[in-house]
């Protein structure tokens, strides 16, 4: 049986720009919506579209949990964070598996 897998991801409008957490069990699916403006909002308008990190965990509740921890964390930390894992702030969208 294939364990499913849930994503929490942070979206940047650029470098140092601005930043969207969320969370999913599709990223490359939900990336696509917040890439091509299928959703409509926060992303949207502020061109929010380039995935610059993301985090996997095996159930909803631990995404869930996490989504909003960092969601409290101040920007300081959220920079940190990407910046650990990718410093050249890279779009990780086409390294995404099908």
């Amino acid at each position: 049986m294939q364990t499913r897998q849930y994503y929490i991801y942070i979206l940047a409008s650029q470098r140092n720009g601005t930043l969207y957490v969320g969370m999913t069990n599709n990223l490359r699916r939900r990336v696509w919506e917040h890439k091509t403006d299928q959703v409509e909002g926060f992303t949207q308008k502020y061109g929010v579209h380039r995935l610059v990190w993301y985090e996997v965990t095996d159930t909803p509740l631990a995404a869930i949990t996490r989504e909003k921890q960092l969601k409290k964390w101040n920007r300081a930390w959220k920079l940190r964070l990407i910046e650990e894992s990718n410093p050249e702030w890279k779009d990780l969208y086409d390294e995404l598996g099908d």
